[in-house]
C-alpha cells in the first residue's frame, strides 16, 4: 500500500493519548478522525496533539462510513468495546481494543466471531507484552536459562482510589466488571504469555477489605489459581485496594533456574552465588506514559501492512478473558471450573 493507514481514535481519555502519541511516530499512518460524544472533547483532543487533518465524530456509523480509514483504536470505557468493535470488523476496519475487550462471555463470543467473520487483523490491550522485562524474559524462557517452568506467579497491585480519574466508572459493575477483568486481567495474560501453555483449570476467590472503604460494587481483591495443560500450576493476585505504590511482581520457578522480577538464578552458571541482576524497563508504572505503545502500535500498523495475524489478537485474548470469567465463576459455585468454557 503506498498510502499512508488512515488511523481513528474512538474516545478521548489518557489511553486515547498513549495510542495517538504512538501513531504519530509511525511513518505509515495518519490519524484521520476522534469520537467522542461530546464535538468538543474530540477537537480539543486533536488540538492537544496537533492533529491537523483529524475530523471529530460524535456518531460510529459515521465515522465508519468514512472511506479514508482503515483501521480504528478503540479506546473508550470497558462496557462499550464489545458494540463498537462488532461494528468496526462489519465495516472492515482492523482494529485495537482496550482490555477487557469483553465483559461477560456472550460479548466475548460475540467480539471474536465478528473479527473473524469480516477478516479484519486485531490486537487486544495487552500492551504489557512490549515491555522489555518481558520481552527479556521471553528470551531468557526460550534459551531454556531456567529449564521448564513447573510453576508462575504474576501479581497485579494498583490501588484504585477515589481521587483517580476512572474511578466513577470503574468501581461500578456495569462498567468494570470484576478486579482481574479491571486490571487483573494483565496477570491472567502475562501467565499464559510465560508459560506458553493454555488453562485448563481455574479456581478463584476474592474478598472486599474491612468495610470496603473504597465503595466497589465488586469484590476489588481477588486470587486466581490456574493449572495448565503440561501440568504446570499459576497464581495471579489482583488487588485494587491495596494501599502502597503500583506494583507487577513476576516469579517464574523452572526445573533449572528462577527468575523474581528482574533477577535472574540459573543452574547453567555453575558459579553464581546469588542473583543475576538484569538491567531492562520493569511494568512498575500504572501510568500511561509508562505503557510500551510505541512497539504495540507499530506491530499492528504491521500486521495490517503485511495482513498476517497478532500474537496478541481478539482468537488470543479470547483465553485470557475466559479466565477471568472463570474464576469469577468458581469464586460464586466454590468449585474449580474446567477450561475451555461452554
Amino acid at each position: 500500500m503506498d498510502r499512508k493507514l488512515g488511523i481513528a481514535i474512538l474516545g478521548t481519555g489518557d489511553v486515547s493519548g498513549g495510542h495517538i502519541a504512538a501513531y504519530q511516530r509511525n511513518p505509515h499512518v495518519e490519524i484521520r478522525a476522534m469520537l467522542s460524544r461530546q464535538e468538543a472533547k474530540a477537537t480539543a483532543k486533536a488540538r492537544q496533539f496537533g492533529l491537523e487533518n483529524c475530523r471529530a465524530y460524535t456518531s460510529l456509523d459515521s465515522l465508519l462510513a468514512a472511506d479514508d480509514i482503515d483501521a480504528v483504536s478503540i479506546c473508550t470505557p470497558h462496557h462499550l468495546h464489545v458494540e463498537q468493535g462488532v461494528a468496526c470488523a462489519q465495516a472492515g476496519k482492523h482494529m485495537i481494543v482496550e482490555k477487557p475487550v469483553a465483559l461477560d462471555l456472550p460479548g466475548l463470543r460475540k467480539l471474536d466471531a465478528a473479527v473473524r467473520q469480516y477478516g479484519v487483523r486485531s490486537v487486544a490491550g495487552f500492551v504489557l507484552r512490549w515491555n522489555p522485562l518481558f520481552e527479556t524474559i521471553r528470551a531468557i524462557l526460550t534459551d531454556g536459562l531456567i529449564g521448564r517452568l513447573f510453576h508462575a506467579e504474576v501479581d497485579y497491585l494498583h490501588g484504585i482510589t477515589k481521587d483517580f480519574a476512572l474511578y466513577p466508572w470503574v468501581s461500578k459493575r456495569a462498567f468494570g466488571g470484576t478486579a482481574l477483568l479491571t486490571g487483573g486481567c494483565h496477570a491472567i495474560d502475562a501467565l499464559r504469555w510465560f508459560v506458553g501453555k493454555e488453562a485448563v483449570e481455574v479456581f478463584g476467590i476474592a474478598n472486599f477489605s474491612q468495610g470496603n472503604p473504597l465503595d466497589y460494587e465488586y469484590e476489588p481483591n481477588s486470587v486466581t489459581l490456574l493449572k495448565f495443560e503440561d501440568g504446570a500450576t499459576g497464581k495471579a493476585a489482583t488487588s485494587l485496594e491495596c494501599v502502597g505504590p503500583y506494583t507487577f511482581p513476576i516469579v517464574l520457578l523452572g526445573n533449572g533456574g528462577t527468575i523474581r522480577d528482574n533477577r535472574l538464578f540459573t543452574s547453567r552458571w555453575p558459579g553464581q552465588t546469588g542473583w543475576a541482576p538484569i538491567p531492562s524497563i520493569l511494568p512498575d508504572s500504572g501510568a500511561v506514559t509508562h505503557h510500551p505503545f510505541n512497539a504495540q502500535i507499530d506491530h499492528f500498523v504491521d500486521c495490517v501492512l503485511s495482513g498476517r495475524e497478532s500474537h496478541c489478537n481478539v482468537a488470543d485474548t479470547v483465553k485470557t478473558h475466559e479466565i477471568c470469567f472463570a474464576s469469577e465463576k468458581s469464586r460464586l459455585t466454590g468449585r474449580p471450573v474446567r477450561l475451555p468454557l461452554e
